[in-house]
């Protein structure tokens, strides 16, 4: 999932999304919206760490987002998931709360060497459904604003102990400087 910020083209998702693009010229990236247009997408810059990407796609007269603060939000705040859970039910508009503010979630991933790479990520907490093919996608305030980028959910702990609603999104302020540079 993604979200368009320009009326031009630019896009937003995570890295995480485009990783194997990024990795391999050969691997394309392409952007799909609700009226069937389809665009291939072009890597204009990402941070893996962060797990933030920007896309631009070849586009005129887009209708971008509103960014919002993420600063401002407090637990028990409405706010809004849209997405594509599970790669085939695209568009889907999730609704729950701010659970937490300020957790640090650690992610691991393989390098090219076949190494574990831990990444830990400052997020916050919501109980919308998100599930595979949310990420990158945008978390929605109750005005509209884009206040995170979808970016993970906790389906066990530590322990083994299974888990249900509990979703992440990096704060839209932690990565808007990424996002412009």
């Amino acid at each position: 999932s993604g979200f368009v910020l320009t009326q031009d083209g630019y896009i937003v998702t995570n890295y995480h999304v485009i990783e194997e693009a990024a990795n391999d010229s050969s691997v394309s990236v392409e952007v799909a919206f609700e009226n069937g247009d389809k665009y291939t997408a072009k890597l204009v810059g990402g941070e893996k760490d962060n797990d933030v990407a920007v896309l631009k796609i070849d586009a005129t007269g887009l209708t971008p987002v509103t960014l919002g603060d993420s600063d401002k939000l407090v637990v028990g705040q409405s706010v809004y998931a849209i997405g594509n859970p599970l790669g085939e039910l695209t568009f889907s508009f999730t609704d729950g709360i701010v659970s937490a503010l300020d957790r640090l979630i650690t992610t691991s991933s393989q390098d090219a060497n076949g190494n574990t790479v831990s990444t830990t990520l400052n997020v916050l907490q919501t109980n919308c459904a998100i599930n595979p093919g949310n990420s990158g996608g945008p978390l929605f305030d109750s005005y509209g604003n884009v206040v995170g980028v979808v970016s993970a959910k906790m389906t066990e702990s530590s322990s083994g102990v299974s888990a249900e609603g509990l979703g992440f999104a990096i704060p839209i302020n932690d990565v808007k400087d990424i996002i412009e540079d």
